[in-house]
């Protein structure tokens, strides 16, 4: 399964960041294989819409699964039409990871935080 995670670098020892559509890379790691590869999340910079294009770019990737800390709206809502599970999860993307592969984390049913969250907190 291939999994996108929000991050603060490129590696698995990335720690995760809490904002979702403002990340600066998005870690996709298939768990099956291990193999890993780093996307830069072109949206980040938006004024606005940053979530939609994050998700849009994780869709584009052909994942599964998205694991991350703060997910609002409008990502949640592009996330799931894409058919995308999303997880909350938090730490490096190799702790997610594990905790995703030993049944850990809990599938989110919705939004966690208010439209426009993470456009304040640069």
């Amino acid at each position: 399964m291939k999994i996108g995670i929000p991050a603060t670098g490129e590696t698995l020892e990335a720690v995760i960041d809490p904002r979702f559509g403002r990340c600066k890379f998005f870690v996709i790691v298939d768990t099956d294989t291990m193999e890993v590869r780093a996307v830069s999340n072109s949206g980040g910079k938006a004024g606005e819409g940053a979530g939609i294009q994050a998700a849009q770019t994780l869709a584009n990737e052909d994942v599964q699964a998205v694991i991350g800390a703060n997910f609002g709206p409008n990502a949640f809502m592009t996330l799931k039409y894409a058919n995308i599970k999303v997880y909350n999860g938090e730490g490096t993307v190799l702790q997610v990871i594990e905790q995703f592969k030993k049944g850990e984390l809990q599938e989110m049913k919705g939004s966690n935080v208010p439209k426009k969250a993470g456009q304040f907190t640069r």
